[in-house]
């Protein structure tokens, strides 16, 4: 292998791997100028994959990047490689060292990809030298029984290298390998920067071209059959001219059809990739108040926005493109400016049209969302409502919004029909009739008939298409209200923590402390967490519910925090764990303030056990239920270690029960999980994050005497630091 890939040259120690990220990030076009990256120390040479993954993401989040950690089937490792750069790789060391090694790919390609050499020169890497030293570990263990079979069955010498590859693809083809580390722009940046690494605008202007020249052929079919028509006859030269313009629309057509494919396809990536980032932005105050009612609100609205705005949006575009052109065409024929004219007057009562749909749209919208909302979180309290509701008036109020809406959608249908019928049967009628008095008095050459007859048609196209696309425009228009602050939220820059943060206090997504220096532990009496002189309140001219609060929690201690009903218990874990932000006052953990660590650093070591009714099961395995906050997908020492807690609490006969284990599908009512089951389950998900700071708010309430000891002890003996909520 070594004389395969120039270790010397090509490959980077780990202590250089800031210097790495950011040259790769400089070459790849994704940062504009270099940074200012420390390196990581010597003792990190020792480290896990899951803490280098943490150190190179967080230098990224530095030069205002992402890290993402990609895993590729062993079939499908050539393509990756071919196609996934700029990315880290992760290789063995060179002679069986321990040390691994790094590669930075700069650009891809079929046989050669670009690596980054050590000395910031680009060179040429057969993919088949890295496929095979990512590849060796997966296939050392079956070299032997491969070489065995290839020399039983007799295979020549010219067809073992094909035969091996073969047997070995057939081998491991669905074994996943933990590649390396893509590095990308967040979902946050601007617009424009997402549209040119995705390179939006080729699509875009070959679409634009296309459709140019389809009008444009478009016309020249329109005038060649007018000029037929008004004559009388077709000559068979004129006939052939408009039949081969005719074929010639069908590639300009299918080129119209791949670049709207390719474009809409690339900017549905960026909507969903700013969607989903914008949700995971949300603080929970922002979404607290919302039911499920309004949460499948927005996900429908969401789906809207993507299939609106992208067909609608386009249609729209075009329209004002083609009643241009339509303008233009009809002022050089028989009509003249009167005839443009009369197209601009038409154009202007189609937008008062508009504005009375989107009126109309409108108040039907919110209707709608009120009934939807009403429906679905009567179906989730409907057993509340069977026994506090009069069964007489169980549907009155239904009836009611059912017939209110059912109002304003046959007045929405009948301003939409309106709508279409004027804005091109309408504008057809028109049109031909101003062709009346030139035809009649013979006052206009043929030519320039036939000139008028495509700049009508034509116009007709576009006023289809203004009326079909803005109709779209006013759904997206109304969608937006609902999907745009998350679309917004994505634009937040990046909470960013110490990179020697990451190495002094770094957790492993479940593998335990990250720091590979035995120097740096932390002490039993260590301060771990400090609050001084928190100040919180629900509204900002409310009365506190915590007012100059102070308190220290020391590492491996156990507390207990008991109070009356609304005496502050909930908030002061919601401001421990960072669910909350104090309006005064400041929090540290570990000697770091919380705004420098950032919100999803800081959760990364307190977690919490929230109370029964604001935690959930989720409609998944109860593998992924139980390790969420962990890391997914699992590794094999997650899985053992999350039977083990589940037994210690209890949950042992649970999973012996499901017929499929820990991959039993739970869905949203958790299967047969009794009340106790469930809170069991919520511990043991908490105690699986493998934090600092352990937070039970209440969770031992609706355990019986032997289940709560026993869940206490396992609760005592896995989590580091304790804070128990409970009522005296």
């Amino acid at each position: 292998m070594s004389t395969e890939i120039n270790w010397e040259t090509h490959a980077w120690p780990v202590t250089r791997l800031g210097e790495l990220v950011e040259n790769l990030a400089l070459r790849s076009g994704l940062i504009p100028r270099p940074g200012e990256l420390s390196q990581p120390p010597e003792f990190v040479t020792e480290a896990s994959e899951e803490t280098i993954g943490r150190w190179i993401d967080v230098a990224a989040g530095h030069l205002g990047l992402e890290a993402e950690g990609i895993t590729s089937q062993y079939a499908e490792l050539e393509v990756m490689l071919q196609n996934s750069p700029p990315v880290i790789i992760r290789l063995p060391g060179p002679n069986g060292s321990r040390k691994p090694q790094y590669l930075g790919i700069v650009k891809g390609g079929n046989r050669r990809v670009s690596v980054l050499g050590q000395d910031l020169r680009s060179r040429k890497v057969k993919v088949e030298f890295i496929q095979n030293a990512l590849a060796h570990p997966y296939e050392e263990g079956l070299e032997d029984d491969i070489e065995h079979l290839i020399h039983e069955a007799e295979v020549p010498e010219r067809r073992m290298k094909r035969v091996r590859k073969a047997i070995l693809r057939e081998q491991l083809g669905s074994t996943s390998i933990q590649c390396g580390w893509l590095l990308r722009t967040t979902p946050g940046v601007s617009l424009w920067t997402q549209f040119r690494q995705l390179r939006i605008p080729r699509p875009a202007l070959i679409l634009g071209v296309m459709y140019f020249i389809q009008i444009l052929l478009t016309i020249a079919t329109w005038f060649v059959l007018g000029r037929g028509i008004f004559q009388g006859y077709f000559d068979w030269g004129w006939l052939l001219a408009w039949a081969i313009l005719l074929f010639a629309t069908i590639p300009v057509q299918m080129a119209i059809n791949d670049s709207q494919s390719e474009l809409s396809v690339r900017l549905g990536v960026i909507f969903k990739f700013r969607l989903l980032d914008g949700t995971l932005k949300l603080e929970p105050d922002e979404i607290r108040h919302q039911g499920m009612g309004g949460f499948l609100g927005r996900v429908m609205e969401s789906e809207a926005v993507e299939m609106l705005g992208f067909n609608g949006g386009l249609l729209a575009i075009l329209s004002i493109f083609e009643l241009i052109i339509a303008v233009i065409i009809l002022s050089q024929g028989a009509g003249g400016a009167i005839q443009a004219a009369l197209l601009v007057v038409w154009t202007l009562i189609v937008l008062v049209i508009l504005w009375r749909y989107y009126l109309a749209s409108k108040e039907w919208t919110v209707a709608y969302r009120e009934m939807t909302n009403d429906l679905v979180e009567r179906m989730v309290g409907h057993r509340t409502r069977l026994v506090q509701e009069d069964h007489r008036h169980w549907h009155e109020e239904e009836d009611q919004s059912l017939d209110r809406y059912l109002k304003l959608s046959e007045n929405l249908d009948r301003i939409g029909l309106q709508l279409n019928s004027i804005s091109t049967r309408g504008w057809i009628l028109v049109g031909f009739a101003s062709l009346a008095i030139p035809y009649v008095t013979g006052s206009a050459s043929v030519q320039l008939m036939a000139i008028s007859l495509g700049g009508i048609l034509l116009a007709a196209q576009g006023l289809s298409k203004l009326a079909g696309g803005a109709q779209s425009l006013v759904g997206l228009f109304l969608a937006w209200g609902q999907v745009g602050p998350i679309f917004e939220a994505a634009s937040r820059p990046r909470e960013v923590q110490p990179l020697e943060f990451v190495l002094e206090h770094g957790k492993d997504n479940g593998a335990g402390d990250l720091n590979s220096d035995p120097n740096s532990s932390h002490a039993e009496g260590q301060t771990l967490l400090l609050a001084r002189d928190i100040t919180f309140s629900y509204r900002p001219t409310g009365k506190p519910v915590i007012e100059d609060g102070n308190l220290k929690i020391q590492q491996g201690e156990r507390y207990l925090l008991e109070g009356p009903s609304g005496g502050g218990k909930t908030t002061l874990a919601a401001l421990l764990t960072g669910l909350r932000n104090p309006q005064s006052g400041s929090l540290m953990l570990w000697g770091y303030d919380r705004q420098l660590l950032g919100t999803e650093e800081w959760r990364r070591y307190v977690v919490m056990a929230p109370q029964f009714q604001e935690n959930h099961i989720f409609s998944d395995t109860l593998a992924f239920n139980l390790l969420m906050g962990r890391r997914w997908p699992p590794a094999g020492s997650d899985m053992k270690e999350a039977e083990a807690i589940c037994r210690e609490l209890g949950l042992g006969d649970v999973i012996d029960r499901m017929p499929s284990g820990f991959q039993q599908m739970l869905g949203e009512n958790g299967w047969q999980l009794s009340h106790g089951e469930r809170s069991r389950l919520f511990i043991a998900r908490t105690l699986l994050q493998n934090a600092d700071l352990v937070i039970l708010d209440e969770s031992f309430g609706a355990l019986d005497p032997e289940s709560l000891q026993r869940a206490a002890r396992s609760v005592i003996k896995r989590a580091p630091t304790l804070m128990v909520i409970a009522h005296p």
